[in-house]
């Protein structure tokens, strides 16, 4: 099921989510159904408080880029109760986007590579080393889980220059392809 991404000014983005237990309801299908919304909103990451859970459970998909990026191909994975324990590598700067910030693109910097540990569906617990894109894009999801939104990493200036969109998005006014809960 399709699940309506909540837009920036919702309380739960900006929420330090919870972990979760093996006896969480319905887990499965919640993963699912983020799968769904992540790639119905053509999104490479979805946090579970951009669905309006304030919970540690992150979908992540790079099987949309594998026609460039071979190692990526099958690339769907979902992370319970992540937590990066390390950043370090090269500060490396790209340009990111965001389904909770729909028409926001702004360039971040980030290490390129992260220790982190995580539970797969199944609660087996992991801990590894990632790093470039994948790297990226963990960080940027796990952000969410924390109360953080990839524009907290831009400059005061970038940030005075998106204010306009950011206030169309806090009066409810934002628009998508996808489904949003908005600001009322």
């Amino acid at each position: 099921m399709i699940l309506p991404i909540y837009v920036y000014g919702q309380p739960v983005l900006r929420k330090v989510a919870e972990d979760i237990t093996p006896d969480y309801p319905n887990l499965k299908e919640l993963i699912a159904n983020m799968f769904e919304t992540m790639v119905h909103a053509d999104g490479v990451g979805l946090a579970a408080p951009q669905i309006g859970l304030p919970i540690r459970v992150v979908t992540i998909t790079l099987d949309p880029l594998s026609e460039d990026y071979p190692e990526f191909k099958d690339f769907n994975k979902a992370y319970i109760n992540p937590h990066i324990l390390e950043v370090g590598g090269e500060e490396v700067s790209m340009e990111e986007g965001c389904l909770s910030l729909p028409g926001i693109h702004e360039t971040v910097k980030r290490g390129d590579k992260i220790r982190v540990k995580y539970m797969d569906e199944n609660f087996v617990e992991y801990e590894e080393v990632v790093e470039g894109y994948l790297a990226r894009v963990m960080q940027h999801e796990f952000d969410h889980l924390d109360g953080k939104m990839f524009i907290d990493h831009i400059s005061p200036l970038r940030k005075q220059m998106i204010k306009g969109k950011l206030n169309t998005m806090l009066k409810g006014k934002a628009r998508s392809s996808y489904k949003m809960k908005q600001v009322k």
